[in-house]
Parts: structure tokens; sequence; C-alpha cells
């Protein structure tokens, strides 16, 4: 199902034809015949805010050139847009500010095409999409049917797809890098969802962990999902956000694959499983899940850690929260490798193991038969 979408507002047109050639015309974000997916903030007159990783917009047409005018909201890394036309996949870079045409087809003959332009990194950047230059001969057809099938992920860097691309590296530590090896489209999260044939919304943020206060995310005020999984979007630097209206998309499964950056400055799970602070993880981990559950009363509820090396002492206690539940919905669920499959991130092929893990997890539940390929 397409996300909602508001008209393109002037100031987008406004600045889509700033940047006009003679022949050329404008295609606004708000066109029904775009297909969009992940969780936007639809509320800026300059067009659709994109904050979260395998945040997408596909459409399929017939035409000659098709630019894509975005505005870079640059935090840290070096940024990048992934996008795939007619099924071979690629990446641009971008600006740290100002307005960037970025150009996606451009041949001397007219033909048809389906594209799909995807966020590949997390809130180290978030991308203002003003809409789509094209030439005067364009026609924008029918989008690609949208899945009924819905997955959301609450995450860290690894359901983000940070350093996948690093190949070279499966089950070491990551290289050098500025953000060029980080693809969502190669995250464990999105694989599932295409193997499934679902929509995702993957609200994945590298460093984060559960509470403010622990994890890697914003180190001199570091936040954690408890500050992120409500919002539609979220600035890092300042710390701004605007609220997310979960009535807007109500998924089937949930995946919280939270647990390991938690362990940051102190892995208090490991050292004292029945001290003060793990006692309140704890706690908090199940007022997350009844929050979650609240949200979204008949979703399944899958909680997970990942292949990412860290103390097991984690899973147990996810494992306990999720019996103590008592909640036939809410599932503990362990890769064959977890915990120890790599020091590093998690590469594609690496992400392609967890994905089908989790996939014939997901289809062997009840009710989720028909969800296999």
């Amino acid at each position: 199902m397409a996300e909602e979408k508001k008209e393109g507002s002037l100031k987008a047109e406004e600045i889509l034809r700033s940047y006009c050639r003679d022949g050329e015309a404008v295609v606004l974000p708000g066109n029904p015949l775009l297909s969009f997916q992940g969780r936007i903030d639809w509320g800026k007159e300059e067009g659709p805010l994109w904050t979260y990783p395998a945040t997408s917009v596909t459409m399929r047409f017939r035409g000659r050139k098709l630019c894509a005018v975005v505005t870079n909201l640059h935090s840290y890394w070096d940024n990048y847009l992934g996008f795939i036309v007619d099924g071979k996949e690629g990446k641009v870079p971008l600006a740290k500010e100002g307005v960037s045409c970025i150009p996606l087809i451009e041949e001397n003959e007219e033909g048809e095409h389906v594209l799909c332009l995807f966020k590949r990194q997390d809130a180290c950047h978030r991308i203002l999409l003003h809409g789509f230059l094209v030439d005067g001969g364009f026609r924008l057809l029918d989008p690609p049917p949208s899945p009924e099938r819905k997955i959301e992920v609450y995450g860290d860097s690894v359901s983000a797809g940070e350093v996948s691309e690093a190949l070279d590296c499966c089950g070491l530590p990551d290289p050098p890098h500025q953000g060029e090896l980080s693809n969502s489209y190669a995250s464990y999260a999105w694989i599932l969802a295409r193997s499934l044939n679902a929509c995702i919304h993957d609200i994945a943020q590298g460093g984060a962990g559960l509470l403010d206060g622990t994890g890697f995310f914003l180190a001199d005020r570091l936040r954690g999902m408890e500050s992120i999984y409500d919002k539609a979007a979220y600035s890092p630097e300042p710390w701004q956000t605007a609220d997310w209206d979960f009535t807007r998309y109500t998924p089937d499964v949930v995946i919280v694959a939270l647990g390991q950056n938690d362990s940051h400055p102190l892995d208090y799970m490991a050292q004292d499983y029945e001290g003060e602070a793990a006692v309140r993880w704890r706690r908090a981990y199940r007022a997350f899940l009844e929050r979650l559950r609240s949200i979204y009363p008949k979703a399944v509820i899958i909680c997970a850690t990942t292949i990412l090396e860290h103390d097991e002492s984690w899973d147990r206690a996810i494992g306990e929260v999720c019996e103590g539940l008592g909640d036939r919905r809410v599932f503990h669920f362990l890769y064959q490798e977890n915990g120890k499959g790599t020091k590093g991130h998690v590469r594609r092929p690496e992400a392609e193991k967890m994905a089908r893990e989790l996939a014939s997890f997901i289809t062997s539940l009840e009710g989720f038969e028909k969800w296999k390929a």
C-alpha cells in the first residue's frame, strides 16, 4: 500500500520550476502515480522529508529523461542516495548542502522504465524530495502494485544496513569507511520484506540502544529507540522531531531488534544480571513491547538481536521478558549464529542468510503459511 500523500505544495513546485529548462516538465511528489514506501514526514512545504533507511518512491513511466531534485540535510558521514532503474542498482553521492538535480534516466530514444529511488542510510542525513524534472514527452504509468503485507522493524545499524557492502569483510571488523558502504537495500530487514513480498517501515538508527543515555547515537547526548520509535522524522543536530501517526501504517509483523548497543558504555547485563541497571532495562524492554502491543493489537511481535557479537545475557533477558508477557503473539527468535556470527557489521551475504532464517520462522507461524514464496 502506498503512503498517503499530500498535494504538491507551491514551494516544492517553485523549487522544481527554478531548475526547469526549455522542453522540460515537472512531476510533484503528490502525484498519485508515485508509490511511496516508508515512514515519511509529509508536513514540509518543500516536499516529503525522508529520515529512515529503506524509505523509497517507485514509478513506472515512458520518457527519455528523468532527474530527481532533492535537498540533502547533512549531519555526518558522506551521504548517498540509492536507485534501481530497470532492475539495475546504483548510488549517487549527495552534496552536503543546497539543492541537487540527480540524473537517473538519460537516453536518446523514448522507452518504458521502472525506477525505485531510496534512502540508503539512517539519520546521518535526511532528504527533502522536491520532485522530478522530465522531458516534454514524459508519461507516468500505473506503478507496480504495492504489497498488502506489512512489516515494521525497530533496530540499530544492522537493521539499517550499515557497512553492508564491505563484501570482503564477512565475519570481520569493519574496514575504514565514510558511509559509502552502507546500504539499506542490502539489510536483512529489507531483504526479508522483499522475500515475503511485504512493505517495510525500517525504523533503524545506527548506534541506538533502547534507552536514552546508552548506545552510540549522538555521543554527547545519547538517544535511544525510546526517543525515536514514535517519530515521523528527527534531526540529530539540533534534536528536533515530528510525531508519527501510527494509524497510517499497521504492520502484520513487528520485529524488535534491540539489545546490541545497550551494553555501551557499561555491559551491565553481562556483569550483574540481577543488578539495578539490568532489572531496569528488562522492565523498560517489557514496557516498550507493551506499548507496541497497545498500538498494534493484532500484530505478531518478534524480538531478536543479530549475529553481531554480543554477550548472550542480552538474549537471555529478552527471552525472559517475552516469556513473562504471556502474549501468544510475541516471540523470541535466535539466529543460528546469534551473537557470534561476525565481529563487524552484517554484510549482504550474511544479511541474506539472516533474512532466510527469519522468513522461515515467520512463515511457520499460524496464519502466515501463505506468506511463503
